[in-house]
């Protein structure tokens, strides 16, 4: 049951797919491949040495080379397994270098919640692990990289980094391996492979030309004319849908030769950005226009983005599918997950940045960019209702998938448009608070609400998100001043919702330390009473659960469990889930401290099982600590011992234990004394271990 509640539980991240040569489960959260993988034998066995004997390796080459997917294959060999796990980090996606620390935390499940520094809770956290981070695409971010590169392999020896870059990062010890064009002589080739391949995938039928010794022999001469760049052949493949051998190698003779004199790039550099112009000038004036469009987005996105954003003059909406596809048959935009209703899509960064510079010519920057902003500012306040009902785990999901195009819709925001990067910040606030994103939530709250208005619904709610990450980090005494701010905020607006929200906020800030009697006075029946508002209200319903709480640390048990089960009836009608099992919770302190061990541990782990669905790292840690305790009441030490490692695990990945409180920490300390009480200290040190190794695989 102890895998169940493992460390990495990333579920936006998740690996489905082939990982590579060897099928064997990889522990981490490496991509699919979307192709097949051909040749690079050579750099593969290097590679593969390189990272048996050195601990960063850096994979350098011309945009569209292949180096993330050399990466990707050498990352998946099992040969690579690490027993703290394999991980891979998209970094294309990002432009705040402050966030690059939080991105790589995240990726590899550790969502720290203190005001410690960052780097300095990553390396502390990486530490006593021994495993394998990829840092995909970093050309970008090469000064940064290289400091956190620097200091995380400095503070933990069984780390091993492979870097993607267009260029090294010039760390000490860094082993650079510049990853080359195909071989593209000879009729057996691993370009003419590839371009074989593509063009098979393509049309089926086309492999008959490459049987034919003379139309090989041109296929092969295509491949030379493109330097054996994979990137190149595979749009060159794509055009085998349309076009025979003989036209493919006819226009891209014109290409190159009209642009022969464009020496200002190195000659890689001109062949890749020649093979992408040609591909541009072979589409369609609309598919040109969408490609451009399309450049606003970083990372993934889906069909109704691109409709809503990339629409226009001669595109209109209802052509954007039908275009999107054309674009995608020929190999402009990748499909990076099932077509249908879930499908997404992406662009190369190669391809996304030649797309840049035509949107750039076409004097669109700022406009599509702004509709992108708004587009996923709207789909964050249309999530701020759904967060606590029943599509609760699928807006988790929607937003998780959505992350880097949010965080590049607030990043404009904040610079074109602050009353709406306030709003959208505030709506995230379940987002940031319970989806382990503290850290980057509140960096644009607080960026927010230096350059928004100050006063107003927005104004309260993204103060009251604000309160809500300080809350997570143990900053009690800020939160406790953010919570009166909320309550001077939300008094203004004569709406009960925020003054709810408000007084859950100041509550729960007096309660962690101690104050369980002024807690109760601020989120009690009465106080509920006082403000009005709707039960099924998201600020009602929290107060409610402050309420239990503070029940519980006064020992008023019984109290404590009628509050809950209203507050999870509730929850249920609404089809919440997220504050259902903190009801559960409730519930299983309450039975605990009546003396219901069995009765207990049932709640706890019903509350485990609603956390695991939104990743609520914060929620698992606290749950099993309880759970153990429950556990080693009834006589189980060894059991606990492997729950309070296990959740030992977990609270190192959210920051504080137990928050600082000192009723959290009691709790705690009793399951571990009961343990070590029922199986000896020598038992109990080996449980302890076996638990938190455990939960790391």
């Amino acid at each position: 049951m102890f895998g169940e509640y493992s460390v990495n539980n990333n579920q936006a991240d998740s690996t489905d797919g082939d990982p590579g040569p060897d099928s064997g489960a990889v522990p981490g959260n490496l991509p699919p491949e979307t192709a097949s993988f051909v040749g690079r034998e050579r750099e593969l066995g290097l590679l593969s040495d390189l990272l048996r004997e050195r601990r960063l390796v850096t994979l350098t080459g011309v945009g569209g080379v292949g180096k993330s997917r050399l990466a990707l294959r050498a990352a998946a060999d099992t040969r690579q397994r690490r027993p703290d796990g394999v991980w891979w980090v998209e970094l294309s996606p990002l432009r705040d270098t402050e966030l690059l620390t939080a991105t790589v935390a995240y990726a590899v499940g550790l969502a720290p919640q203190s005001r410690r520094p960052l780097d300095e809770e990553l390396c502390a956290w990486m530490a006593d692990k021994e495993m394998l981070l990829v840092l995909d695409t970093c050309e970008h971010l090469v000064a940064a990289c290289r400091h956190l590169v620097g200091e995380l392999l400095q503070s933990a020896p069984g780390l091993t980094v492979v870097i993607t870059s267009r260029e090294p990062l010039g760390c000490p010890g860094e082993n650079v391996l510049e990853v080359s064009p195909l071989p593209s002589d000879g009729p057996d080739s691993d370009a003419l492979a590839l371009f074989r391949a593509r063009a098979l995938a393509a049309t089926p039928s086309s492999g008959a030309a490459f049987d034919d010794p003379a139309r090989a022999a041109l296929a092969a001469d295509i491949c030379r004319r493109l330097d054996g760049i994979p990137l190149a052949l595979e749009l060159a493949g794509a055009r085998m849908r349309l076009w025979t051998l003989e036209q493919v190698a006819q226009r891209l003779e014109g290409r190159f030769d009209l642009l022969s004199a464009a020496a200002a790039l190195l000659p890689r550099h001109q062949t890749m950005r020649t093979a992408i112009g040609w591909s541009h000038e072979l589409c369609e004036p609309v598919e040109r226009l969408l490609w451009a469009r399309l450049s606003v987005f970083t990372g993934d996105f889906d069909v109704a983005a691109a409709r809503a954003v990339c629409s226009g003059g001669p595109l209109p909406a209802a052509r954007v599918e039908r275009v999107l596809a054309g674009l995608v048959a020929k190999s402009v935009v990748r499909c990076t997950r099932e077509r249908g209703a879930g499908a997404r899509y992406r662009l190369l960064d190669t391809i996304r940045e030649y797309g840049q510079d035509w949107l750039a010519e076409l004097g669109e920057e700022r406009i599509v960019a702004d509709r992108h902003a708004h587009w996923y500012a709207a789909l964050s306040k249309a999530a701020d209702p759904g967060w606590m009902g029943p599509g609760q785990v699928d807006w988790y999901r929607r937003m998780t998938a959505e992350h880097a195009q949010l965080r590049t819709a607030l990043e404009h925001l904040l610079r074109s448009d602050p009353t709406a990067a306030l709003e959208t910040a505030g709506a995230l606030w379940f987002f940031w608070f319970s989806c382990g994103h503290v850290l980057e939530g509140r960096a644009f709250l607080e960026r927010a609400l230096r350059t928004g208005p100050r006063s107003g619904a927005a104004y309260a709610q993204a103060l009251w998100a604000l309160g809500l990450t300080t809350l997570l980090q143990g900053e009690l005494a800020t939160a406790e001043e953010l919570g009166r701010r909320c309550t001077d905020a939300a008094a203004a607006l004569a709406d009960p919702e925020p003054e709810l929200r408000a007084a859950y906020l100041h509550a729960v800030s007096v309660m962690m330390p101690g104050d369980s009697v002024r807690a109760l006075a601020l989120a009690g029946p009465r106080a509920r009473g006082g403000h009005g508002g709707r039960p099924t209200g998201v600020g009602w319903l929290l107060c409610r659960l402050a309420t239990g709480y503070a029940l519980c640390d006064l020992g008023r048990f019984e109290e404590a469990e009628l509050e809950a089960r209203g507050l999870r009836e509730s929850c249920a009608e609404l089809g919440e889930r997220w504050l259902r099992a903190y009801a559960d919770y409730i519930l299983a302190v309450a039975a605990f401290g009546l003396g219901h061990y069995g009765e207990a541990a049932r709640h706890a782990r019903a509350m485990l099982s609603g956390k695991r669905l939104l990743g609520d790292r914060f929620g698992i840690a606290l749950g099993l600590d309880l759970l153990a305790a429950s556990v080693a009441a009834m006589g189980d030490g060894e059991l606990a011992a492997r729950l309070l490692g296990t959740g030992h695990a977990w609270w190192r990945t959210v920051g504080r234990p137990q928050m600082g409180s000192p009723s959290l920490t009691a709790l705690r300390d009793h399951g571990e004394r009961n343990a070590r009480a029922a199986i000896g200290d020598e038992a109990y040190e080996s449980a302890f271990l076996g638990g938190t190794a455990a939960s790391t695989s």
